[in-house]
C-alpha cells in the first residue's frame, strides 16, 4: 500500500492497441488509480517466452528505465510479450507484487497469481486461470451513457431503427474478401431500407483500401440515409456513440475485441462469420455468445456470396458482456482491496 492507502497498480502497454484496451479496460473496473507503463520492444521481443522469461530482453532502453522501484501492489498486463515483463516486476518485488496476465502468457505460467483467459481458447483448468466469455474490454453501461449523450444530437436525424455496421478484416490467418464487404453491407442496406431505418458504418486498419472504396460506393448508391466513418477519416471517431445509439449491431466475426464490445451495448448483435473470416478460435468464441444469449448469427450460410438466408433483424434484449468487470473482482481480492 502507499502513503495515501490506495494500491498502486501498473498497466503495461505495448503498441498493440487491442492488448492495452483490454488491460486498462481491467483496471478500470476495479475503480482503483492505476499507471500506465508504455513498453516499447526492439528485435529480441520476437524471441519466445522460454528465452526471454523473467526478464527485460526486448524492452528498449527507454521504456527500462520507467521500470523502477517503488514497485506495484499489481501488474496488469495482456499479450505475449509483456508477460516477461511482468514476471521480471514480481521477481524485482521480491515476489509482493502480484501480477494479472490476460491471455496465455506462453511460458512461466505458475508464477502468474492470475491468468485471464476467453472461455473459446480451450486453457487447461488451474487454480490461477480464470476463464472468461469473450475479450475484457472498456465499454461499461456508464460510458454508453456518457457517449450517448455526447452524440445524439449529432444523429438526432437519423431515422430509428439505427443500425451500426462494424466491419473488420483481414488478418495473417483470414481473409475479408471484396464477396464478404459487398454481402454484409447489402445485408444491412436491405435491413435499413425494409425497417425504414438508417445505418452508422464504420471500417478498421484491417478492411483495405478496396473493401472500404466498394462500401461507399454501395451506401451511396443505396437509398437509406447513412453515416460512414472510414479508417482514414480526420473526423471524430464516433465509434462508441454508435455503440450506445444502435438499436441494432451487426459486427464481422473477425475480431473477439469488436465482438465483445458489440456485446456490451444495448442493441442486438448479430455476427457475421461467413467460412473464411473467422480462425478456429473466433468460430468457438461465436458460439459461446450465441449459446449465451448474447448474440445471434447473421446469416446461415456457410461462404460469402453463395445462396443465403439472412435473419430477419430485431432489437433483442440480452446481457451486457463484461468480462472485464470479472477479472477485476479477481484483481481486487489478490491484493485484499474487495469488500
Amino acid at each position: 500500500m502507499t502513503e495515501t492507502g490506495k494500491s498502486r497498480i501498473w498497466v503495461l502497454a505495448d503498441d498493440r492497441a487491442g492488448n492495452v484496451n483490454q488491460a486498462i479496460g481491467v483496471a478500470e473496473a476495479m475503480a482503483c488509480p492505476f499507471e500506465r507503463i508504455d513498453i516499447a520492444y526492439g528485435v529480441a521481443a520476437r524471441l519466445p517466452n522460454f528465452v526471454r522469461q523473467a526478464s527485460l530482453l526486448g524492452v528498449s532502453a527507454r521504456s527500462r528505465e520507467k521500470l523502477c522501484a517503488p514497485w506495484p501492489d499489481l501488474v496488469i498486463a495482456a499479450g505475449r510479450r509483456t508477460a516477461p515483463v511482468a514476471r521480471w516486476i514480481k521477481k524485482q518485488s521480491g515476489g509482493k507484487t502480484r501480477i494479472c496476465q490476460i491471455m496465455r502468457p506462453d511460458g512461466g505460467e505458475r508464477e502468474f497469481d492470475l491468468i485471464a483467459v476467453p472461455a473459446h481458447d480451450g486453457v487447461n483448468p488451474a487454480q490461477n486461470v480464470l476463464t472468461i466469455p469473450g475479450a475484457p474490454h472498456r465499454i461499461s453501461e456508464t460510458r454508453l451513457v456518457l457517449e450517448g449523450k455526447a452524440w445524439r444530437s449529432r444523429f438526432e436525424g437519423m431515422p430509428q431503427p439505427r443500425i451500426a455496421l462494424i466491419i473488420g478484416g483481414s488478418s495473417k490467418k483470414t481473409q475479408f474478401s471484396a464477396a464478404m464487404a459487398r454481402e454484409v453491407t447489402e445485408i444491412a442496406i436491405g435491413a435499413a431500407r425494409q425497417m425504414q431505418g438508417s445505418l452508422l458504418v464504420t471500417t478498421s486498419r484491417r478492411t483495405g483500401q478496396e473493401n472500404e472504396s466498394l462500401i461507399a460506393d454501395l451506401l451511396e448508391q443505396a437509398d437509406v440515409p447513412f453515416h460512414l466513418h472510414g479508417w482514414n477519416s480526420a473526423d471524430e471517431n464516433p465509434y462508441f456513440g454508435y455503440l450506445a445509439l444502435a438499436d441494432i449491431l451487426i459486427v464481422t466475426g473477425d475480431s473477439v475485441s469488436m465482438c465483445s464490445e458489440a456485446c456490451a451495448a444495448h442493441g442486438g448483435v448479430y455476427i457475421y462469420a461467413p467460412q473464411g473470416i473467422a480462425a478456429p478460435r473466433h468460430r468457438r468464441l461465436h458460439e459461446t455468445l450465441f449459446n449465451r444469449g448474447y448474440a445471434r448469427l447473421l446469416v446461415s450460410n456457410e461462404v460469402a456470396g453463395t445462396a443465403h438466408l439472412p435473419v430477419k433483424l430485431e432489437n433483442f434484449s440480452h446481457p451486457s458482456l463484461q468480462p472485464a468487470r470479472t477479472v477485476a473482482q479477481r484483481c481486487l481480492e489478490l491484493i485484499g482491496e474487495a469488500g
